[in-house]
């Protein structure tokens, strides 16, 4: 599967939340990131080259800042510009089809602010309709959105499972369960160079894929008892 961050942001050196998730991509070549404000900085799109790249993906996520309940200017220009019809819609506009699209919102404010009752009175659900009514549209399946809420007060541990979540909304499959979380979370332990970890590192890797693995596989043994008991 190959993967197409496309990222919005006017200020994105100065973005705190944007630079750590740049830095959270995994070095995967099925990876492609994208920013739009570095490209395009007079908003002039290459449309064709756009499209282009669109083909290219199997899952188109944007990556931006909540402004205003909406994206940046830019990347709304670039809606307007790049899908158009004949290509994402329309009676020969198949090039989008059966792909997958997802959102990653950077927002300033408290999740709980973003709930009936709060302050902004909408759940992001909600506020991100167009977005599910462009995937409708473009005949993509849209992905639940990954919302990031006050970066700047999240804990180290808090990080730390953000950047787990993200790697998955970018790389795993779309199963979102138990099942398919572990697999890919073994994946990506296994997948680790272990020329780079000291020996006592090294120890803890193996320990830890060693009992996913026979947490996965007692697992399946209750499933199994549990059928036979149904």
């Amino acid at each position: 599967m190959k993967t197409l961050v496309i990222i919005s942001h006017p200020d994105i050196m100065e973005s705190g939340s944007q630079q750590y998730l740049l830095s959270s991509i995994p070095d995967n070549k099925d990876i492609t990131v994208h920013h739009l404000e570095s490209l395009y900085p007079d908003f002039k799109i290459d449309v064709e080259k756009e499209q282009a790249l669109l083909k290219e993906h199997d899952r188109i996520i944007f990556q931006f800042p909540f402004y205003w309940y909406s994206s940046p200017a830019l990347l709304k220009k670039w809606q307007d510009d790049v899908l158009t019809d004949g290509f994402a819609y329309g009676k020969n506009g198949k090039a989008l089809t059966g792909k997958e699209f997802g959102l990653i919102v950077t927002i300033g404010v408290k999740k709980e602010e973003y709930q009936h009752g709060g302050r902004e009175g909408f759940s992001i659900d909600e506020l991100t309709k167009p977005y599910q009514a462009l995937a409708l549209k473009t005949k993509m399946t849209f992905l639940k959105t990954l919302p990031i809420f006050q970066f700047s007060y999240l804990t180290e541990d808090q990080k730390m499972t953000l950047l787990i979540r993200y790697q998955q909304y970018l790389t795993q499959e779309k199963d979102d369960s138990l099942e398919a979380r572990e697999k890919w979370f073994l994946q990506e332990l296994k997948s680790t160079d272990l020329s780079k970890l000291n020996e006592g590192d090294q120890f803890i890797l193996e320990q830890t894929i060693e009992f996913i693995e026979e947490s996965r596989d007692t697992i399946d043994e209750l499933k199994i008892v549990l059928d036979q008991m149904n």
